[in-house]
């Protein structure tokens, strides 16, 4: 019988066309390579979906089963499962390797392969499981284990030009999507409804403008009524009906990176209470985009908008914080935690930063202007200030349609 291998190199067809030059990931990887030698790293083992896509550009779909990029002072290599064949090794600039599952742990055998043994080993422990941690020990031995997530996430916040370039017309797309909501929006159609009609007119401009990528995970969330009291609301299947608070919210993912639209709107018109609320947010908005510039803080801008809505009696409304960074990031993977808008983050913005401005309003249910109120923009920080990347108009002069 053919003895099976722990692990083989199946390097399927030519390489795809990714979303950034070899270039930019050689500097990115050369960029993790100087924090590993400040920090006296000899392997990083990473294991997110962001960190892996954002060093190696492969965007892996886990489905119970470890992947990883392996980074030393030499080598740079992604490690994928057998499930998926050739794939990771087109969709990643460097080396791939395959490991098989006709034993258990080959997984840790491939890293082994790379990373060696008796190291100090970098790793996420903002990701990595308990489980695989205690693997990480049995199969690496290493001589320490330092947590690199922090360092990676800070690396990731300064965006390169590449990486703007494609987050603007992320922002493009989702203005796309934000129009065919509206065109939608009318009494009577379902939130799904109107939801589907934004996520498709997303994907068709996507492979519009990208024709070499792989489309996935672009998704709508379009909220009505009570529905709109949470950011995060899923789709259901109610019908909108005339003078209906709506939340528009469209998220377009180019190859991991995502940007967002998101707007209050109106099925047909909107009363004088709501229209306060919502003129009170829009003012915020504006004023919170007006703070956004190199060397203010996080958390002294979180406060400036604090007291705005305070001197208004609107702050105890608010339901979390005013922004947060951009980049390789989704609703299920991903957050650069140290660029958002909150009291408990002193990060202070720098040209290359990108981030959003979406202060949100929820008003119970019962009381007058009931309903979650959110605007939301994708603002570059540059040398002297700001340039909103976001097309769609806020407020209500554009918004109570239907």
């Amino acid at each position: 019988m053919t003895a099976r291998p722990d692990m083989y190199r199946f390097h399927n067809g030519e390489k795809a066309a990714l979303p950034f030059s070899q270039a930019e990931y050689e500097s990115r990887v050369a960029g993790l390579r100087a924090i590993m030698d400040e920090m006296g790293v000899g392997a990083a083992v990473l294991t997110s979906m962001h960190n892996v896509a954002y060093y190696s550009g492969f965007l892996y779909c886990a489905f119970g089963r470890p992947y990883t990029v392996v980074v030393t002072e030499t080598e740079c290599v992604t490690i994928s499962a057998g499930i998926d064949a050739g794939q990771p090794w087109r969709r990643c600039w460097c080396d791939n390797i395959t490991y098989t599952d006709w034993q258990r742990d080959n997984f840790w055998r491939a890293v082994a392969s790379v990373a060696g043994e008796n190291k100090i080993v970098g790793y996420e422990g903002d990701h990595l499981t308990l489980q695989l941690r205690d693997k990480m020990e049995d199969f690496l031995e290493p001589i320490t284990m330092m947590d690199i997530a922090p360092a990676t996430m800070r690396q990731r916040m300064m965006k390169s030009a590449a990486e703007i370039i494609l987050i603007r017309a992320g922002a493009n797309v989702a203005d796309v999507g934000g129009y065919a909501i509206r065109d939608a929006i009318r009494e009577g159609a379902r939130e799904i409804d109107v939801a589907m009609a934004g996520r498709d007119a997303m994907e068709l401009e996507i492979a519009k403008r990208f024709p070499d990528a792989e489309y996935r995970d672009s998704w709508v969330w379009f909220q009505s009524g009570l529905n709109t009291d949470g950011a995060h609301n899923p789709v259901t299947a109610r019908q909108l009906q005339r003078g209906d608070i709506l939340s528009l919210n469209t998220f377009p993912m180019i190859s991991g990176y995502y940007t967002a639209l998101e707007r209050t709107l109106f099925v047909g018109e909107v009363d004088d209470a709501s229209r306060k609320i919502w003129e009170a947010n829009v003012a915020a908005h504006e004023y919170g985009m007006s703070l956004l510039k190199p060397g203010a803080s996080c958390a002294a801008v979180t406060q400036k908008i604090n007291e705005f809505f305070a001197e208004r009696d609107l702050l105890q409304y608010r339901t979390f914080g005013y922004g947060h960074s951009f980049g390789v990031l989704s609703h299920y993977y991903g957050r650069e935690a140290g660029l958002e808008l909150r009291e408990d983050i002193d990060t202070v913005l720098q040209p290359g930063m990108v981030i959003s401005m979406e202060p949100m309003l929820t008003i119970g249910a019962g009381n007058p202007g009931a309903g979650g109120y959110r605007e939301h923009d994708i603002l570059v920080i540059t040398e002297d200030g700001n340039e909103n990347i976001t097309g769609y108009p806020y407020g209500p002069d554009f918004n109570v349609v239907g």
